[in-house]
């Protein structure tokens, strides 16, 4: 079985599992879909909201909007809940049905959008109706999860630090990339750490965070149709980017054996495994951020009628996965 490392008894942001035993090669994955809100989420939402309330942004009155695929919006609906705002997440028809019902259950409102910009695509059709809003109405106050800091600043403070914490002699780490929030917060952090870590952002076919070609993405979380604003390339040092058949495949191996993971956390396995397949990995302490848990997906990508109208009934192809880089060393980095 695989190893589970708990350091501090029932605290969920410091659960690891090393999956050397499921893939054959050892990563320790960082599940960060165990706190209230299922997902990583919760760490820039709080960030983001609380600095709104310090700055005098968010009022009584306010009703906090956001456009999210979903596991923001849940965040965000759980928060404002507590806090007693009220909230409207702009989403579109990517997004899974349990997360909209969990976000309707919550009290918060859900605006589905149907259409696409020509260039944005669904991203920048939801962006504009949230602009609009605002405009319209000055009670709604947009944190802009793609433009905010706080974003960043919310994995700069915590995630990076505990993984610092419970691996010290850590040499590479993987993550997903999607606003880039989570990305910049830890790329910073280790960038100003004592030892050289290699990070490797981890992208879907079919997003243009990174340049390429748009093209079609049915799975939500990671990817962007439009480059994420927070993205700064110099603190990145490679990118593997995953077809979402390969996403899907590695979220089936790992149910097979025992954990549900989300689409976000397939993605990040997937392309993981394949930058540590053209590695010499023996000597490499390996880690990776899983974003989010599997149960917002049993009725897509752990669905089988959903997979054959998504993807046709030919058999999803071989893992593969491919890389790009190593990146040119930035003016006064140092190589690694």
């Amino acid at each position: 079985m695989p190893v589970i490392s708990v350091p501090h008894a029932f605290n969920e942001d410091e659960l690891y599992v090393d999956l050397r035993s499921i893939f054959g090669r050892s990563l320790f994955l960082k599940c960060e879909g165990f706190n209230f809100a299922g997902s990583i989420k919760m760490k820039a939402a709080i960030e983001m909201v609380e600095s709104a309330e310090r700055d005098g942004v968010l009022t009584p009155d306010s009703i906090l909007v956001e456009s999210s695929s979903g596991n923001l919006g849940v965040a965000l609906g759980m928060i404002a809940a507590s806090k007693g705002y009220q909230f409207l997440c702009v989403t579109d028809a990517r997004c899974n049905l349990s997360t909209r019902l969990m976000m309707e259950a919550l009290g918060s409102q859900v605006h589905i959008i149907a259409g696409q910009e020509a260039n944005g695509g669904f991203l920048q059709a939801r962006i504009d109706y949230v602009r609009a809003l605002c405009a319209s109405d000055d009670r709604y106050v947009w944190l802009s999860q793609y433009t905010n800091p706080n974003n960043w600043k919310a994995h700069y403070r915590t995630t990076a630090p505990k993984i610092a914490r419970r691996f010290p002699r850590v040499d590479v780490l993987f993550v997903g990339a999607g606003t880039t929030g989570t990305l910049m917060g830890c790329a910073r952090y280790f960038r100003e750490w004592h030892r050289p870590v290699r990070i490797v952002a981890v992208d879907s076919v079919g997003s243009v965070i990174f340049g390429g070609t748009p093209g079609r993405r049915m799975i939500p979380g990671l990817g962007m149709s439009i480059r994420p604003p927070l993205l700064d390339e110099s603190y990145v040092d490679e990118v593997v980017r995953v077809k979402e058949a390969d996403t899907i495949r590695a979220c089936h191996r790992l149910a097979r054996r025992g954990f549900l993971f989300g689409g976000s956390t397939g993605t990040v396995v997937s392309g993981a495994m394949s930058w540590l397949a053209q590695h010499d990995d023996r000597q490499l302490t390996a880690v990776a951020i899983a974003p989010d848990l599997g149960e917002r997906y049993l009725d897509t990508i752990y669905q089988t009628n959903w997979l054959e109208d998504i993807y046709g009934d030919d058999e999803l192809p071989r893992a593969s996965g491919t890389v790009t880089g190593p990146r040119a060393t930035p003016a006064g980095r140092r190589p690694r």
